[in-house]
């Protein structure tokens, strides 16, 4: 055996034989600070270079004085190898404490600061736990609003069925007591009484079935100028008791897919409600056309403009433009309603897999249900 192969096997035993004992000081340091386990893997990496040095320098028969020196050299290595592996040691574990104390603080009020400190893996660590905090803070927004909007949905129907409950009891009580000058017109008030609270129990059962997500839809071939012609008949004596224009325009051989019902609900209560909200001499229109994401339908009034903070608010359940509950009773068709309508347009027009908003737009607001072609059931 040649003296070079022998130095190799000799520094390969010495080198390997305390390369060994690093994975097991790792383990056993495992549940230690992370600079510890730095500190441990870098001594190992450095004592096998002198490990080796040793072993072959008593191979080569070095003098005691050589052999020395050979050794406080390894050593003094190995010292500063151990003195510049605390550093980084160190750092890592400032910055996992970091880490940690975003972790804390995400978990205790959800709001994050990040620090964005240590190397790439630890900022995008810290960059997942922000947007992480992000998503939480709007599902928490979320959260806000929808049990917000359950509470005011709670008072506003309660206040629908007390007052015409209270109303019916108190014209049934003059009934009875022979104290009625015009039995039929308390009878068509009470009837018409009954009739909004059927409209509003058919309401929640509609908006219980969106939210379940079990609304059944049909889909059809549906021509758009049918649809909007029968929301403009149906809306049009309304609109002239209250003196206002109504109008509307499609682009010829407009032919969608979806549930005519649904559809029909979509058009004519954002119409029923520009209506209710346009004064006298306004206009309400309802163009219907083609656009490169299917079909765009419209409604524009002369409302006035809802304040910005409430363009948020128009299609949660229970909202209400105005504070107004007090029905008149002489028109029945205009009764208030508990702030179900809208959300109920937005959840079948979702349903439709396609989208609603509302902006300001003088001199009104503007309603603008976008549905795809196929605007079959998502």
């Amino acid at each position: 055996m040649s003296d070079e192969v022998a130095v190799v096997l000799i520094a390969l035993g010495w080198s390997g034989g305390v390369a060994v004992t690093g994975p097991v000081g790792a383990r056993l340091l495992r549940s230690a600070s992370l600079r510890w386990q730095v500190v441990a893997v870098a001594i190992t990496a450095v004592l096998a270079v002198p490990a080796g040095v040793i072993g072959t320098a008593r191979a080569m028969f070095l003098s005691e004085h050589d052999f020395t020196v050979v050794m406080m050299v390894c050593l003094v290595a190995g010292l500063v190898a151990a003195a510049v592996a605390l550093v980084p040691g160190s750092a890592l574990t400032r910055w996992s404490r970091t880490l940690a104390a975003e972790a804390r603080q995400l978990g205790d009020d959800g709001r994050l600061e990040s620090y964005g400190a240590g190397p790439a893996e630890f900022r995008d660590v810290s960059a997942e736990l922000t947007l992480t905090s992000r998503k939480l803070a709007e599902s928490r927004e979320r959260e806000r609003r929808l049990e917000e909007s359950r509470r005011e949905l709670v008072s506003w129907v309660s206040h629908d069925l007390r007052t015409p409950l209270a109303g019916m009891r108190a014209m049934t009580e003059a009934l009875e007591d022979g104290m009625v000058d015009d039995p039929p017109r308390y009878l068509r008030l009470i009837r018409a009484d009954v009739d909004r609270m059927v409209r509003l129990v058919d309401d929640l059962f509609e908006l219980s079935r969106i939210n379940a997500g079990v609304l059944s839809l049909t889909p059809e071939e549906v021509a758009v100028a049918d649809v909007v012609s029968e929301a403009i008949a149906s809306a049009d004596p309304v609109a002239r008791s209250r003196q206002c224009t109504l109008g509307g325009h499609v682009e010829p051989g407009l032919v969608l897919r979806a549930d005519a019902a649904g559809l029909s609900r979509v058009v004519s209560n954002p119409v029923t409600n520009a209506i209710r909200h346009t004064p006298a001499d306004g206009t309400v229109e309802i163009p219907g056309r083609t656009s490169p994401r299917g079909v765009e339908l419209t409604v524009t009034d002369g409302c006035g403009g809802l304040d910005p903070d409430d363009l948020d608010r128009v299609f949660d359940m229970g909202w209400q433009g105005s504070r107004a509950r007090t029905p008149d009773r002489e028109k029945p068709s205009e009764f208030g309603h508990a702030g179900l309508g809208l959300a109920i347009v937005k959840g079948i027009v979702e349903a439709h897999r396609g989208e609603v908003a509302v902006a300001n737009q003088h001199p009104g607001c503007r309603f603008v249900v976008l549905l795809p072609h196929a605007a079959g059931p998502a």
